[in-house]
């Protein structure tokens, strides 16, 4: 039986040994992004941009939503960008894994949303991890903050800048800190 391609292995959470046979395509993929990237971030035409990230991320990118460039995303094509969406400047996207931003979110500057990891463990540490981060409808994500694989920001929650989310937020909350603990309910 043939293997899975890599891609889809990530995207289904499997971990991928540092020696794994196809592990070459993650940097290719991650270089023929990079070329989309710098048009991109050396654009200052919102349609450009758009156009630019829809070609990065395989899917029409709505004109509804702004991206404030710089952006750096290391692959594209696991990433799932809504419509009246708002993401700032200098953010990163680490997307092997899969993110999906639905409609109506704010992102702050120099969010990161990191859907990879590593193990824990010493000896498989260069082993890649990932999973899937999940920003329901009209979440506000704040200045400098990082959401860990994984993670779901539930419906209308906010997380504080400077927050290190790794668990999930539920709907109608506000949570900040390092880790991330909710601070209050949103009436």
């Amino acid at each position: 039986m043939e293997q899975q391609d890599i891609f889809e292995r990530l995207r289904n959470g499997e971990i991928i040994p540092a020696n794994d046979p196809q592990g070459y395509q993650m940097r290719e993929a991650s270089y023929e992004t990079k070329k989309l990237l710098v048009q991109m971030n050396s654009s200052s035409n919102p349609a450009e941009i758009r156009s630019l990230l829809s070609r990065i991320t395989d899917r029409v990118i709505d004109e509804s939503t702004a991206v404030f460039t710089p952006l750096y995303i290391n692959y594209g094509k696991h990433t799932q960008i809504g419509k009246n969406v708002f993401i700032n400047f200098n953010c990163t996207f680490l997307d092997l894994g899969g993110i999906t931003i639905e409609d109506d979110v704010l992102i702050g500057p120099n969010v990161s949303l990191l859907s990879e990891g590593h193990p824990v463990s010493p000896e498989n540490r260069h082993s890649l991890v990932s999973k899937s981060i999940h920003i329901r409808k009209n979440a506000w994500i704040g200045a400098g903050a990082t959401i860990l694989q994984g993670v779901t920001i539930g419906e209308n929650a906010i997380v504080a800048a400077g927050a290190v989310v790794s668990k999930d937020v539920p709907a109608n909350t506000i949570v900040g800190g390092i880790p991330a603990r909710i601070i209050k309910n949103i009436e």
